[in-house]
């Protein structure tokens, strides 16, 4: 468990410490903008840190310009013609409308929204929403239990909800799994390659180097995922990402 926490800047770069019960010093660097979080042990001294963090400056730029360079979703209007994204695939939104309920559905390469001609822009987001949730709902279960029985452990709860900044998150001494709202739009195999890391925190808490040989065992091929799912656009500030 994190006891305090410390904010230095090395050079233009801002840095949040992180203090832990670790052994070792680890940088990284999130998205969706490039947030740098250093977890170090409880006792080191500031100027160790400042000193490690210096000697990763170059890499540390690299990566957040990375990620500030990333391609943004276009802000959506829910209007017919636009493209939408689900499961790894670009779709044509078609609206039609109708005096029922809301109602999504898939029909070849498009996506048809049955909505009423008087909802707002906002109605339409919301409906989104709501259907990417309960669809992506679908695709957790089975997941989670072919991957609960090839890394051991068992995982007593998990849920979707939208997060700023990062794709997942576990309480470990709960055992339970959140899952980002947005993984309804990625590749299914990017959306396993998050459930794995967070599983794999079941095992290991930290991302230290067993975390990274759990990884390498159980799948083999995270890194190539994680960088697919890293390169993907993210979506515009309309859901208060």
């Amino acid at each position: 468990m994190s006891t305090k926490k410390e904010v230095f800047t090395i050079g233009s770069v801002e840095v949040e410490v992180v203090r832990k019960d670790i052994k070792n010093m680890h940088l990284a660097v999130y998205p969706p903008n490039g947030r740098v979080r250093l977890a170090a042990p409880v006792n080191t001294d500031l100027e160790v840190l400042r000193l490690f963090s210096i000697s990763k400056l170059s890499w540390l730029k690299k990566n957040i310009k990375s990620f500030q360079n990333q391609a943004r979703e276009t802000v959506r209007e829910y209007v017919s013609g636009e493209s939408h994204y689900f499961q790894g695939n670009r779709y044509l939104l078609e609206v039609i409308h109708h005096n029922g309920y809301n109602k999504i559905e898939v029909v070849g390469n498009k996506i048809n929204l049955y909505t009423k001609e008087t909802t707002t822009t906002k109605d339409r987001a919301k409906a989104f929403k709501e259907w990417y949730r309960k669809e992506l709902k679908k695709q957790i279960p089975d997941l989670i239990a072919k991957w609960e029985t090839v890394i051991g452990v068992k995982a007593n709860e998990w849920g979707v909800k939208q997060m700023k900044t990062k794709w997942g998150a576990c309480n470990i001494e709960d055992k339970r799994i959140w899952l980002n709202l947005e993984l309804a739009k990625k590749p299914v195999i990017c959306l396993e390659y998050i459930l794995v890391h967070e599983l794999v925190h079941l095992l290991e808490r930290n991302h230290n180097d067993k975390f990274i040989a759990h990884m390498d065992t159980f799948m083999p091929k995270w890194r190539l995922h994680r960088d697919e799912l890293n390169s993907l656009p993210v979506v515009h500030n309309d859901w208060g990402y």
